[in-house]
């Protein structure tokens, strides 16, 4: 346990801001074209899977009663994320409409890291953010998932996905045996519209109908089409496609790491509907030291699921007596995961083994493999 005194020094919080780098690296990508484009996934995915690798496991706990203040240099790399993202997509969005010495070829590599920027990073700040009470912090999550074209993730994730994790009301378990590639365009769809259903049944309670301006919906497609109306203003129609290509590769990293989150870990139907609360064992753990720095610990998805607005530094890693553990950290087991044979070879024996362990009494796992089982109640 590292006591709260420690957890607050300057020099623990240092590692969780290397993000910051990602924003001039860009830059000087764009200055000079080529082979310079490639910086963003190399500086992120692949650097962080050597720095993994080199640097091994954090299994260190920190105090989780460390007091609010205590974590000021935590939070403040995601207060300020946004207007760093911003500034950086839509910078670029000026600069490669008008750089005579990018093709267009060149124009969606750079953008391509740009996906990286608010995808890997962006979209991660968010759901540290949408997780706080404080309405800054939940202000800034919809900024930012408004700059990916993805601002219902919000909904969906607090309103659905917590909620329903490990049951076929949630679409972002990915089912055992589903490849990405089918779990991708399936996740689009559902989780659109689960999100507008949740909210939509939320107001309903209230007695009010969907079109009531106290709807989220209404800021978030406000916010997106003023996102896309700046890309437009700075950069014309080419503008917008690069904003749009952006926010999808945002949106793709997204659902990979949704993917490999919880694939295949489901809540064991009690019958009627009814189904066991959520436990540690149903997401997958990684204590890999470097890829946590970069995702601001969301490797230790196990304690999320448990304290959701538990604070990133806060969050504590669960041993293999207690959640299940990834092989590697996610820059490996994402990339594993957009080659379905691969996936499967590694991780299917895997999702057997918990099953024996956590459920021997289940012998029929159709309904939950293929999704059949009642919906919760």
């Amino acid at each position: 346990m590292i006591p709260a005194a420690q957890v607050a020094r300057i020099s623990r919080a240092v590692p969780f801001w290397m993000s910051l780098a990602l924003s001039p690296l860009l830059v000087i990508a764009a200055g000079q074209g080529g082979w310079w484009l490639i910086l963003a996934p190399v500086s992120t995915w692949w650097l962080f899977i050597v720095l993994d690798a080199a640097l091994g496991l954090n299994v260190e706990n920190a105090d989780p009663d460390t007091p609010e203040p205590s974590l000021r240099w935590y939070r403040l790399i995601t207060l300020i994320w946004f207007p760093v993202q911003l500034g950086t997509i839509f910078f670029l969005i000026w600069y490669a409409t008008r750089a005579d010495h990018l093709s267009v070829v060149e124009q969606f590599a750079l953008f391509f890291g740009v996906g990286v920027l608010s995808g890997t990073i962006g979209i991660n700040y968010s759901h540290e953010l949408m997780h706080q009470k404080n309405r800054l912090e939940r202000w800034l999550a919809d900024l930012l998932l408004a700059t990916v074209l993805y601002s219902h993730f919000r909904s969906e994730h607090l309103l659905v996905h917590h909620r329903h994790v490990g049951t076929a009301r949630d679409p972002v378990t990915a089912r055992y045996n589903e490849g990405f590639h089918r779990f991708f365009p399936r996740v689009l769809r559902e989780s659109l519209f689960s999100a507008f259903a949740a909210e939509r049944a939320m107001l309903a309670r209230k007695g009010k109908p969907w079109t009531d301006l106290s709807n989220p919906f209404w800021r978030y497609w406000t916010l997106q089409a003023a996102f896309l109306g700046l890309a437009f203003g700075l950069g014309g129609g080419m503008g917008v496609v690069l904003f749009v290509f952006q926010a999808f590769i945002a949106i793709w990293q997204l659902e990979l790491t949704n993917y490999v989150e919880h694939y295949g870990l489901t809540r064991k139907h009690l019958g009627d509907g009814k189904y066991e609360h959520v436990l540690p064992r149903h997401s997958w753990n990684a204590a890999h030291k470097a890829s946590n720095w970069l995702l601001i610990n969301l490797q230790r998805h196990s304690d999320h699921h448990y304290k959701p607005d538990r604070r990133f530094p806060l969050l504590q890693n669960y041993t293999e007596d207690d959640a299940p553990q990834l092989p590697y950290g996610y820059p490996v087991m994402t990339l594993a995961a957009m080659i379905p044979p691969l996936w499967r070879r590694v991780m299917n024996p895997r999702v057997r083994a918990w099953r024996q362990r956590y459920y021997p009494e289940i012998t029929d796992w159709q309904p939950y493999n293929k999704g059949q089982n009642p919906l919760p109640r």
